[in-house]
């Protein structure tokens, strides 16, 4: 079994040698929680407000390995709040044994007829944040062990 380790090793395969020049995907401050990433396209890509969700890769691929470790894409606070630009599929989440290119869902979520937003040739577009991975061994039990004073209230039961 994987133990934690603050700073695991992180296999990554550079596929868009561009990443070479813009500077391999990288913590933009010394405390900061996730790497950018840059949009790899070939040329300015447009996206009408409204439009479909469309893909950019991010130029690389990786190879977690440690089934305690995951990689979570998470969209870049700034270009929602300023642009408009935010994940199609709102956080994306890549397993460990996954091996293939790191790809982002990009919308343009503003209302139709408001401005396109244009996503340039190395823009960083979106942020990667590595989390630890608990993977519980499940008890099939028909009760549960202990009472809680919650016990099964949900939306809205402990208050406003």
């Amino acid at each position: 079994m994987s133990s934690f380790h603050p700073s695991p090793e992180v296999e990554i395969c550079i596929l868009d040698k561009r990443l070479l020049e813009w500077g391999i995907p990288r913590y933009q401050s010394e405390m900061a929680a996730a790497i950018d990433l840059f949009a790899c396209i070939s040329e300015p890509v447009t996206l009408a407000a409204g439009s479909s969700a469309m893909l950019v890769s991010a130029g690389f691929s990786l190879f977690l390995r440690n089934p305690h470790l995951a990689a979570m894409v998470l969209p870049r606070s700034g270009l929602g709040h300023r642009s408009g630009l935010v994940l199609g599929n709102l956080v994306g989440l890549i397993d460990a044994d996954y091996q293939g290119p790191v790809m982002v869902s990009v919308w343009n979520r503003n209302g139709e007829g408001s401005v396109p937003v244009t996503i340039m040739p190395g823009d960083r577009l979106a942020q990667m944040i590595f989390v630890p991975v608990v993977r519980p061994v499940f008890s099939v039990v028909e009760s549960f062990s202990e009472k809680t004073e919650r016990g099964s209230g949900g939306f809205g039961s402990t208050g406003v």
